[in-house]
């Protein structure tokens, strides 16, 4: 811990900011994690205050972690053609200095060490509050296409901690002296699954490959209706672990009751899986999922080999650029537009659990992307910064 004194640890603040969304909030969730771990192991504890908005996620996920938080007034701008969403935009505008005068006031009192922010919108006035009060300043970007609110802030921010080598070319040309690349914070328990332990959480047969497949947490109709289609072809292969959100599950019930009886007992139904999660992604031996930015960090941490169906209304088409990007490199196949249907994901799964080699291959390129450490690095950077006062 040399980078900083012990003296100084043990009034170390920090302002928090990000979210909207899971992919900015748990990015921050798991660096604050890694940061309390990091003191703790001198004794001291960060003081810590995450800022974001009232009716956010990261309000609910600040209060279950017991971190102090302060909610700001911003506005969000809407890319949309749409004319209502254009007319919400004006409303906004002249929300938007009052959540950045809170913004400033809240950084005066504060007194931060250092101000790290996830993206999402509501990051602009914490940010921009850091940099008129010259309090160093670090974001961290998870998608490989930089978000309009981290390319907003790049300009003001004294560190840019990247997820991806690629999301360099996305920076203003300054900026990139200021980028360092991280990866995208994956938690620590992600990467402690243990195999037997999710083959026994769901009755599983060891001797049986396991395919997982998810749409995240809230599950994925399009995922969800491709596996309907394809699950009595891919059962004689493999048993089947399915996460598909409470929305998708009395649709999948059915599929499952229409399936020849010398097969339901390798389909496996939930509508989310908990604490099990780590234990049955280790266990699996082929993943299918969506492309969010969480997602991928974790899945190339692990090296695992995935079909990735990406989300195709995701902010800024971040998710086809992430799949695209890894199946370019060999590092995962990507089904999307006419490619997702369920003949190719039948063939493409089928294909890999029939061929070890090529398997082998893709998760090798999948780990060569995976950055496991990503939170301590992070961590690592914020003291740093915070040290050196901003250089």
């Amino acid at each position: 811990m040399s980078l900083y004194s012990t003296q100084r640890l043990q009034r170390f603040r920090m302002i928090v900011t990000g979210g909207g969304t899971g992919g900015h909030t748990y990015p921050a969730l798991t660096t604050v994690n890694t940061l309390q771990a990091r003191l703790a192991e001198t004794g001291t504890a960060p003081e810590l205050l995450w800022v974001g908005v009232a009716d956010g996620l990261e309000a609910r996920i600040a209060e279950r972690n017991q971190i102090p938080f302060k909610a700001v007034t911003t506005g969000k701008l809407r890319r949309s053609p749409n004319p209502r969403e254009l007319a919400r935009n004006v409303v906004d505008a002249f929300r938007i200095p009052l959540g950045i005068l809170q913004a400033v006031l809240t950084v005066a009192r504060t007194r931060p060490a250092v101000v790290f922010s996830t993206g999402g919108y509501v990051s602009v006035p914490i940010g921009l509050a850091a940099w008129c009060l010259r309090v160093p300043y670090l974001m961290h970007e998870q998608t490989l296409a930089v978000g309009l609110a981290n390319r907003i802030l790049a300009r003001f921010a004294n560190r840019i901690l990247l997820s991806h080598e690629a999301s360099l070319e996305h920076l203003p040309e300054p900026a990139r002296q200021r980028a360092v690349v991280t990866g995208n914070p994956v938690r620590s328990a992600m990467l402690q699954g243990d195999p037997a332990k999710g083959l026994a959480a769901y009755g599983l047969d060891p001797a049986l490959p396991v395919v997982l497949v998810t749409g995240g947490a809230t599950g994925a109709q399009q995922v969800n209706r491709m596996l309907i289609g394809a699950l009595a072809d891919l059962l004689p292969h493999c048993q089947i672990v399915h996460q598909c959100g409470s929305h998708g599950y009395a649709e999948m019930q059915e599929a499952a009751g229409q399936l020849p009886p010398h097969l339901v007992q390798r389909y496996r139904l939930v509508e989310f899986i908990h604490e099990e999660l780590p234990d049955i992604i280790a266990a699996a031996t082929v993943v299918v999922a969506r492309s969010g930015a969480g997602t991928v960090a974790e899945l190339t941490a692990l090296g695992k080999v995935c079909v990735l169906i990406p989300y195709p209304h995701s902010a800024g088409d971040e998710q086809r650029i992430t799949a695209r990007h890894l199946a370019a490199q060999g590092a995962a196949v990507m089904l999307d537009g006419d490619s997702a249907v369920p003949q190719r994901l039948n063939a493409e799964v089928v294909g890999l659990l029939a061929d070890p080699h090529r398997r082998a291959a893709m998760a090798q390129a999948a780990a060569a992307h995976g950055k496991p450490g990503a939170a301590q690095h992070v961590v690592t950077e914020i003291l740093t910064v915070a040290a050196n006062g901003g250089r």
